[in-house]
């Protein structure tokens, strides 16, 4: 008779579990999964239930890809680490994603994995996913030394009013200004360029430099100006550039990895934490009347994930 494996003891080592590269290892998912229990992971085959039940008592940070987990778990090979890995991303335990970082002027892409104790169906991981791409991610910083509270000196009295600061003028307005001293016949007043501010502000917000405004501004000018304010006014209009997509819509921040192959795509179109390519014999072995049901799907892939 096999030996049971219901909760495999993380490793004896004075270093503790091992730890993944910066930007790599376990994430937990959010909380509301409640505190860990004997009875978790069940529902799955023997050899996916001991691998759960090692992650699951990883700390975030710690190292759970393929080649760690095989040397912390002796028991299976790198092959059956990788075949339990994918039927707990099946089961809804787990989800791979690449993230980009900035930091220090520089930006990356990591992996993380995320890990819910808790089996969560697609609908849950989308929307989670989704939820930690709109989150702004960065390196982490040093923490400030907390300084000891000192007594508080009385506070000087307060100085009187002064005239207020004039505001900086924009740079559209600062792009209009210029053109006299470039073009003296499209010398503008502060009050036209005041006038012009919104439709030269409308096309540096649509990506062009300033210098590239001055040149569609000044180019091929008839000889005589006799209304600069209105030829600069009908130049905005009708020059004005097209507006680009936004660049974060062609280059999303976060990416889910395909449990199998690796490949990345966005969070919606991975059931499953699969590619469609690697997800069709799995979709062909899931009894048809289990496709919401996380414990039911489960059960029909025990027979192909049971250890041989």
């Amino acid at each position: 008779m096999a030996a049971q494996h219901f909760s495999p003891a993380l490793p004896a080592s004075a270093e503790g579990p091992r730890a993944a590269r910066p930007g790599y290892g376990k994430r937990s998912a959010p909380p509301g999964q409640g505190p860990s229990r004997p009875a978790d992971f069940t529902g799955l085959p023997e050899r996916e239930r001991y691998v759960a039940a090692y992650v699951d008592r990883l700390p975030d940070g710690a190292a759970m890809d393929i080649k760690s987990l095989a040397k912390d778990l002796p028991l299976y090979g790198q092959m059956a680490i990788g075949t339990a890995l994918r039927a707990l991303a099946v089961a809804g335990h787990l989800r791979r994603v690449r993230r980009r970082v900035e930091g220090d002027g520089t930006c990356r892409w990591v992996t993380y994995t995320y890990w819910s104790r808790t089996a969560r169906d697609n609908e849950w991981w989308t929307a989670m996913l989704c939820g930690a791409a709109a989150a702004p991610v960065s390196e982490p910083t040093v923490e400030p030394v907390a300084v000891p509270p000192q007594r508080a000196a009385a506070p000087d009295p307060p100085a009187p009013p002064g005239p207020e600061a004039p505001a900086a003028p924009s740079a559209a307005y600062v792009a209009l200004a210029g053109l006299g001293r470039r073009e003296p016949r499209l010398a503008l007043s502060a009050a036209d360029c005041a006038a012009l501010e919104p439709l030269a502000a409308a096309w540096l917000a649509r990506g062009i430099g300033a210098d590239h405004l001055t040149v569609a501004l000044t180019a091929g000018l008839p000889e005589d100006v006799v209304f600069p304010l209105g030829l600069v006014r009908r130049r905005l209009a009708d020059k004005m550039p097209p507006e680009l997509p936004d660049v974060s819509l062609r280059a999303p921040d976060l990416r889910v990895e395909c449990v199998e192959c690796g490949r990345p795509g966005p969070a919606a179109p991975l059931p499953d934490g699969l590619c469609g390519p690697c997800r069709t014999p799995h979709v062909q072995a899931t009894p048809p009347d289990g496709g919401g049901d996380v414990p039911a799907r489960v059960a029909g892939l025990r027979g192909l994930l049971r250890t041989p």
